[in-house]
C-alpha cells in the first residue's frame, strides 16, 4: 500500500509542536501565553497533530536512577533485501528506544534500554547470533546520556520562550512503587491526564501529580515525537566522533546543546561520542560539520552516517513506518 506524503507544516504549527518538544505536558493555556496566540488557536492547530500521530508524547527512563538499566548502541550490518523487516522486529521490542537504517540501506542503528545483564547477555549471546540475515555487529555502552539529550526543540523558539516553558527543575526524589506505575502509563501516552494516571497507579490525582512532577527533575525524561520532515528537517545523520579523552565531557555537553543536536551521548568503543545530528538540508548539515564540530579542539576524527529512515523514535514507532 502506498504510503501518504503529509506537508511540512506552516509556521504556527512547527511553533506550537516546538514548544510541545520543549515541554511535552505543558497546558494549551501555558503554550498560547509563550507563542504570543490564543489558546483557541493552539487547541485547534495542536490537538489534530496529536489525533494523527503527527505528535507523540512519551517518557524515557534516565539510565543514572536506574542502576539495573544497560543503555546499549548496536551497529548491525544485515542484508539489504531483510533490512527493512529486521528494523521492523527490533522496533517492535519494548527495549528499543531508536531504530535507524543508516547508510548504503545494509546497515540498522539502534538504542536499546534493556533491563539487566540477562537481557543484554540474550540479545547478544543469542537473539542475533540466531538471525541468518544479520552478518555482523558492534554494540556499545552508553556510558553518559548529556543533559540536553530528549530536550530538543529543533530551533524553532527563543531562549526567552523556552524559559517560559521549561518550569525549574524541582529536588530529585527516592523512587517509590508508584512511580514506575506512573512511568510506565506515561509511556504510553506522555500527556495523560492526572486522572488516568491515578486511576493506572491506583492513587489520587493530586498525588500522581506531585509525584510526576518530582520525576521529572532528571529521574524520567518527558519526550515529544514528531516526523522531522513536517518541520522541514530533510538531512539527519548519526556522528560517530572520536575525542580526546580530556575533552570529551566539554565536547558532549557544547553538542548536545545545539539547535541541529537531537541527542548526544559518551560511549564505549573506537568512537566515544554519539551524536545525532538534524538540519534542514545538506548544505545546513555540512556547515555544522565544518563550522561546530570543526571549532572543537579535541576532535580527531569524525565518521557520518545519513540516516535513510527513521523506524522508532524516543520508544515510538513511526506511523507508516513498518
Amino acid at each position: 500500500m502506498e504510503k501518504v506524503r503529509h506537508l511540512e507544516l506552516d509556521e504556527t504549527d512547527r511553533r506550537i509542536a516546538a514548544a510541545l518538544m520543549a515541554s511535552p505536558r505543558a497546558s494549551w493555556r501555558t503554550v498560547s501565553q509563550v507563542l504570543g496566540l490564543s489558546e483557541r488557536t493552539v487547541v485547534r492547530r495542536a490537538a489534530p497533530l496529536f489525533h494523527d500521530g503527527t505528535l507523540r508524547a512519551t517518557v524515557v527512563r534516565h539510565p543514572v536512577w536506574f542502576p539495573g538499566l544497560i543503555p546499549l548502541a548496536l551497529r548491525i550490518r544485515c542484508r539489504p533485501s531483510r533490512i527493512r523487516a529486521i528494523a521492523a522486529t527490533l522496533a517492535r521490542r519494548p527495549d528499543t528506544v531508536w531504530v535507524d537504517v543508516l547508510g548504503g540501506g545494509d546497515e540498522i542503528s539502534v538504542i536499546l534500554f534493556l533491563d539487566g545483564p540477562d537481557a543484554r547477555n540474550t540479545l547478544l549471546l543469542r537473539d542475533l547470533p540466531a538471525t541468518p540475515e544479520v552478518e555482523s555487529w558492534t554494540s556499545h555502552v552508553l556510558l553518559r546520556v548529556f543533559p540536553a539529550a530528549f530536550d530538543w526543540s529543533g530551533g524553532l523558539l527563543t531562549d526567552a520562550e523556552l524559559s517560559g516553558l521549561r518550569p525549574p527543575a524541582p529536588a530529585r526524589p527516592a523512587l517509590l512503587p508508584i512511580d514506575h506505575e506512573l512511568i510506565a502509563a506515561l509511556t504510553e501516552d506522555g500527556r495523560a491526564s492526572y486522572a488516568d494516571l491515578a486511576r493506572r497507579a491506583g492513587t489520587t490525582p493530586l498525588t500522581a501529580r506531585r509525584r510526576l512532577e518530582s520525576l521529572t527533575g532528571g529521574v524520567i525524561r518527558l519526550a515529544t515525537e514528531v516526523d522531522l520532515a513536517r518541520l522541514g528537517i530533510r538531512a539527519e545523520a548519526l556522528l560517530w566522533i572520536t575525542v580526546a579523552p580530556g575533552g570529551l565531557e566539554e565536547a558532549g555537553r557544547r553538542l548536545s546543546r545545539h539547535p541541529q543536536v537531537r541527542f548526544t551521548a559518551a560511549t564505549t568503543g573506537p568512537a566515544n561520542l554519539l551524536v545525532a545530528a538534524a538540519a534542514a538540508d545538506l548544505d545546513a548539515l555540512y556547515h555544522f560539520l565544518n563550522d561546530t564540530l570543526g571549532a572543537l579542539d579535541r576532535v580527531v576524527t569524525a565518521e557520518v552516517t545519513p540516516i535513510l529512515a527513521g523506524v522508532k523514535r524516543t520508544g515510538l514507532v513511526r506511523p507508516g513506518s513498518l
